[in-house]
């Protein structure tokens, strides 16, 4: 009877253990990219943040539909200009915005400006092209995939109410869970000890019982 008790506290504990080790590999990560990326948004101002060349970007237009779609995250890698060819989707500063502004749209013919090279761009949902060829310095990577609808959640990240739903209170379950876990089993080892030291008890018990009627 304990021997099965001992199983099935064993099991439960595989259970949550397992379950305690998912949320760490889901939130471990995402808690520091966002850090990181927030870090070098300070850091550096005048750079998108980059985690090894790589660079996360949401989609706030829908011009690239329906290759991408507004709220879509994107991943760019940081290329050299040289490297870019017709046809390739890249991520720019745009030439004819605020100079903040990124824009992902698709190369439709290449050139030479000022020396250097340049791209000519347009969405996919656009009826004609940009406007102004996008020199290689503004240059900010080459897409090479997307996560659907996560740039919406990263956007609900953002706030503080993203925050505290999908960054704090998460670990704060994740300690209140390990805390109640630890607690269980120190429980049940209690009751498991509790448990053989009565049937230890019993069985001296019965032991003296049996040697009392040898003896008489």
């Amino acid at each position: 009877m304990i021997q099965n008790k001992k199983e099935k506290a064993s099991h439960s504990n595989k259970i949550l253990t397992i379950i305690g080790i998912v949320l760490c590999i889901i939130l471990i990560p995402i808690l520091v990219i966002n850090v990181t990326l927030i870090v070098k948004s300070y850091t550096n101002k005048d750079e998108v943040p980059k985690i090894g060349g790589f660079c996360p970007l949401i989609v706030l237009t829908g011009s690239m539909e329906p290759e991408i779609s507004s709220g879509d995250l994107i991943i760019v890698k940081q290329i050299d200009g040289a490297d870019v060819k017709e046809n390739d989707i890249i991520a720019f500063f745009d030439p004819d915005g605020n100079g903040q502004s990124i824009l992902t749209h698709r190369v439709v013919g290449i050139t030479e400006k000022d020396g250097q090279t340049a791209f000519y761009t347009k969405g996919d949902a656009n009826n004609t092209d940009d406007r102004l060829p996008v020199t290689a310095d503004k240059l900010v990577g080459s897409y090479k995939f997307k996560i659907r609808g996560m740039g919406n959640v990263a956007m609900f990240m953002q706030t503080t109410t993203g925050l505290i739903v999908c960054v704090v209170l998460p670990l704060i379950l994740l300690v209140g869970y390990d805390i109640i876990r630890r607690r269980r089993f120190e429980k049940r080892n209690q009751q498991d000890t509790a448990a053989l030291l009565a049937e230890l008890e019993a069985l001296k018990a019965e032991k003296a019982s049996k040697e009392s009627s040898e003896n008489e």
